[in-house]
């Protein structure tokens, strides 16, 4: 049996929960696997959290709201281990996004039935065929996340509760997670963890940051010094940090 995870962590309003990746990943095959009323029901949210949601977060309620509701909150980017040990409750390590997905696959192999929603179109499917040769786990569907009416919308939710689904990989950029939580009654899967880029990392459109980047640190620096399109991310980092800083401060007078 997994035991229970520990108490939570807060960096700036928000929940993280200290887990290492193989908490984190027996924890969403457990939930994903398990017997129809042996869980808390279908809906369960996994947050792969990092500075940037934070801060957008601080100026979207209902982003906030799935934030806060989130079922399991990892440490995703370096800047969320940062802020919890500016704030002196450090975690364990960082869980990235990507790290924790292939994880979960890995555990779960074929008994695992994954939906791939998200990317261009025909990310989601070469991600699915990436996942199910490295892993063995079950394709139940695959979908871009080129949609944005409502009808689109309530199709693609159906598609995806069609399918049955154990987990559902949801890379839709800015905001999966609000879909993700305003559309769980509609999706109707047990666990559902919004990847961000993972999809396009699985399919071989986009390149992991070397390994160096993460162990010293500074992958985030290193992805938006090296990609132009990412500069538009660095005022929100920045701002990111001052609010870590000034929240110390406040704790210490």
């Amino acid at each position: 049996m997994t035991p229970p995870l520990p108490p939570r962590r807060d960096v700036l309003g928000f929940p993280v929960d200290p887990v290492t990746l193989d908490q984190a990943a027996r924890w969403i095959v457990r939930e994903a696997l398990a017997p129809v009323g042996a869980s808390a029901g279908a809906g369960r949210l996994v947050v792969t959290l990092n500075p940037e949601i934070v801060v957008q977060a601080r100026t979207d309620e209902a982003l906030a709201a799935a934030l806060r509701h989130a079922d399991l909150s990892v440490a995703d980017g370096v800047g969320i281990a940062w802020a919890a040990r500016q704030t002196g409750d450090p975690l364990p390590g960082r869980v990235p996004g990507v790290d924790l997905v292939a994880e979960a696959m890995r555990l779960g192999g074929e008994r695992l039935r994954v939906f791939f929603l998200g990317g261009k179109p025909g990310v989601a499917e070469a991600a699915a065929d990436a996942a199910h040769a490295r892993f063995g786990v079950t394709v139940a569907g695959t979908h871009h996340g080129y949609f944005r009416r409502p009808d689109e919308t309530g199709a693609v939710c159906a598609a995806v509760r069609a399918a049955a689904p154990d987990l559902l990989l949801a890379g839709l950029g800015e905001g999966q997670e609000r879909f993700l939580a305003e559309h769980a009654d509609d999706l109707a899967t047990p666990v559902m963890i919004g990847v961000g880029g993972t999809l396009d990392v699985l399919a071989g459109t986009v390149k992991r940051m070397p390994a160096w980047t993460s162990r010293w640190g500074v992958e985030w620096a290193f992805r938006v010094a090296s990609d132009r399109r990412r500069w538009r991310r660095a005022p929100r980092l920045a701002r990111f940090v001052w609010l870590v800083l000034r929240h110390r401060g406040d704790a210490r007078t």
